[in-house]
């Protein structure tokens, strides 16, 4: 089992930058998809990026040349570096960590952080 434990949002001007880190009290083998989900008030949970055991990166459209994904598997450890934020990536921000072969049995989350974009 996997445990997620997200760094704080925060508040940030838009135009800012923001990096949330997600550490995993266990190992994250190379069969663990790692990836950054957000919720917004109202809206459903949707995958911003995703990041697979080969380097492979998946982005959002909404985010594309703004964010990048990275991770440290020796430090059981996945990154969202966020530039040029905008107001519409305020939400609430889950960290996901899914296993490839049992997705639906080995799915984990972190708590959720808040990162609100304003003036």
């Amino acid at each position: 089992q996997v445990h997620l434990v997200e760094s704080r949002g925060g508040l940030v001007q838009p135009g800012g930058s923001l990096r949330l880190s997600c550490a995993a009290s266990g190992s994250i083998f190379s069969i663990y998809i790692m990836g950054w989900y957000r919720q917004a008030p109202g809206n459903q949970r949707e995958l911003v990026a995703d990041i697979s055991n080969l380097g492979t990166t998946h982005y959002a459209d909404s985010v594309k040349g703004r964010f990048t994904i990275s991770r440290d598997d020796a430090a059981n450890t996945v990154y969202l570096q966020m530039n040029s934020l905008e107001p519409e990536d305020t939400a609430v921000y889950y960290c996901n960590a899914r296993n490839l072969i049992t997705p639906t049995r080995d799915n984990y989350w972190g708590q959720g952080t808040q990162v609100t974009v304003s003036s």
